[in-house]
Parts: C-alpha cells; sequence; structure tokens
C-alpha cells in the first residue's frame, strides 16, 4: 500500500512538473519570477512521503499535494476568473493545514491562529465561489 502511494504521489507531482513547466515556456507571463526547473523539483521533493515522516509531516504533505492539485487548472484568459480558480484550492490548502495543526499542535498562539485561518479562508472561498456563479461566463 505504501509503494502505490508512493507511486501516485509520484505521477501527482510528474504531472504538475510538466504543467508547470508548460506554463513557464508559454510566454504570456508578465515578467513575473518563476521557478526554474531546479527549484520545481526541488519544491516538489519536499512533499513527498519520506520513512521519517511524523504524523503531523505526512498531513501537512497530502495537504500540500491536494493544493497542487487543485491548482493544477487550466487558465481560462480571464483574470478575475482564474485568480479565483487557483486562490479556491489555495485557501483550501491553508484551511487543510489549520487544521493539521490544531490535530497536532499543543501550542494556544498556534491553535488561535489556525482557527482564525480556518475562518477566513472559509469565508473568502464562499465568496469566491458565489462570484465565480454569479460572474463567469
Amino acid at each position: 500500500m505504501k509503494t502505490l502511494k508512493t507511486i501516485a504521489a509520484t505521477a501527482v507531482l510528474a504531472s504538475m512538473a510538466a504543467v508547470a513547466w508548460a506554463q513557464m515556456n508559454h510566454g504570456t507571463h508578465g515578467g513575473g519570477m518563476m521557478m526554474n526547473m531546479d527549484q520545481m523539483q526541488s519544491m516538489m521533493a519536499t512533499m513527498m512521503p519520506s520513512d521519517g515522516d511524523t504524523d503531523a509531516i505526512k498531513a501537512f504533505k497530502e495537504a500540500d499535494m491536494e493544493m497542487m492539485r487543485g491548482m493544477a487548472v487550466n487558465y481560462t484568459g480571464d483574470p478575475d476568473v482564474d485568480f479565483r480558480l487557483k486562490m479556491i484550492p489555495h485557501h483550501q490548502g491553508a484551511i487543510d493545514m489549520a487544521k493539521v495543526a490544531l490535530q497536532h499542535t499543543a501550542d494556544e498562539d498556534t491553535k488561535l491562529l489556525a482557527r482564525a485561518i480556518i475562518a477566513a479562508q472559509e469565508r473568502e472561498i464562499v465568496e469566491m465561489q458565489a462570484w465565480l456563479a454569479k460572474n463567469r461566463k
């Protein structure tokens, strides 16, 4: 089962690298800072499961990968729509990571911050979804 999860994670990360590479070379980016392939591979490697990972690290990595999968959508050409389509999974990733923190921390400041993040990000997701329902063509 662990091997199957590793294979699945590798496949997801490889597909994300392909999407990132395609977007990076699309030519429509306005001079923004883009990761080179070494940086992308390094970032993806940090999300791969490792034998020494604690339960918290495993949960954070799962949240990272789910967020990246959610953000791997094609651009529509409408910056208002694209912004929201990318931000919704990004916000959901913040919620998921905050929930991991709540499960694994004893620190009250961290719990307070995590709860605030969950409340704010959930509200903003609802706002973005409502905007998309009303305005997306």
